[in-house]
C-alpha cells in the first residue's frame, strides 16, 4: 500500500513532523495558558495547563489529521476573560500569544539553521545525523510558520476569530457568539472539501509555501 497517497507528509518524514507538532503545539498553548495566568485569569492554572508538558496540550485526533490533512489542532486553553483587568485588551494579547509563538520559533529555527551552516557544526557529523537534522530543521520552520499564518485566519475556533471578536464593539460580538457554533462547521468545511479549501485556505497559506522552502532549503547541505 501506498501510504504517501493518504499522508500530508512522506511517510519516512512522519517522525520529523511529529516531533515538531508536539514541541510547537506544546509552546503555542503554553503561550496562551501562561499570559492568562499572569494576567490574572486561574482558569488555565487550575486546569494544568501552564506548563510545557506536551501530554496536556496535544489533541490526539488533531494530531493525526494535520498528518493526513495537513491541518490540525492542539487542546485549546479555556480562559475566562472577564478576570482580566482590561478584558478586551488582555483577550487579544491572550489570543495572539499563540500564534507569535509559532512565529517566534520559525525564527529561532532559521537562526539556529544559520548559526549550524557558520560554523561547520551543519556537516561536523555524518551523512545521516546531518540529512536528520537539516530535514527536522526545515520542517521546524515551515510548520511553525504555517501554524502562525493558519491560526490568524479569522474563523474559529482559530485564534484570529478571538482576535477579531475582541476588537469589535459588545453587540457584534455578542451575535458571534451566538453563531460561533456555525463557524466551526464552515472552517471543518473549508478544510475537508478540496474544492472549497482551494478557493479559500490555499490562497491564504499557499504565498508562504515557496517562501518557507527558499528558508528551509537556504542552507540545505549538499551530501
Amino acid at each position: 500500500m501506498n501510504w504517501d497517497s493518504f499522508l500530508a507528509y512522506p511517510l519516512e518524514d512522519l517522525p520529523f513532523v511529529a516531533l515538531v507538532l508536539i514541541i510547537s503545539f506544546t509552546v503555542h498553548e503554553f503561550a496562551h495558558a501562561y499570559s492568562a495566568y499572569k494576567f490574572g485569569d486561574n482558569t488555565p492554572k487550575d486546569m494544568g495547563r501552564v506548563t510545557l508538558n506536551p501530554r496536556v496540550h496535544i489533541d490526539i485526533l488533531g494530531a493525526i489529521l494535520i498528518l493526513i490533512a495537513g491541518f490540525g489542532w492542539a487542546k485549546p486553553v479555556l480562559v475566562n476573560s472577564s478576570r482580566f483587568k482590561n478584558p478586551r485588551l488582555m483577550g487579544i494579547i491572550v489570543s495572539a500569544v499563540g500564534p507569535l509563538s509559532n512565529l517566534l520559533l520559525g525564527v529561532l529555527g532559521i537562526l539556529i539553521l544559520l548559526t549550524l551552516d557558520s560554523t561547520g557544526a551543519m556537516y561536523a557529523g555524518s551523512n545521516g545525523v546531518n540529512l536528520a537534522i537539516e530535514r527536522f530543521l526545515s520542517y521546524f520552520i515551515y510548520l511553525n510558520f504555517l501554524l502562525f499564518i493558519f491560526n490568524l485566519i479569522p474563523l474559529p475556533p482559530l485564534d484570529g476569530y478571538r482576535i477579531i471578536q475582541d476588537l469589535l464593539p459588545l453587540e457584534a460580538r455578542v451575535k458571534m457568539d451566538q453563531n460561533v457554533q456555525w463557524g466551526v462547521y464552515i472552517f471543518l468545511l473549508l478544510v475537508f472539501i478540496p474544492p472549497l479549501r482551494r478557493v479559500t485556505l490555499d490562497p491564504i497559506l499557499g504565498w508562504w509555501v515557496p517562501l518557507s522552502h527558499f528558508f528551509a532549503n537556504l542552507f540545505q547541505p549538499l551530501f
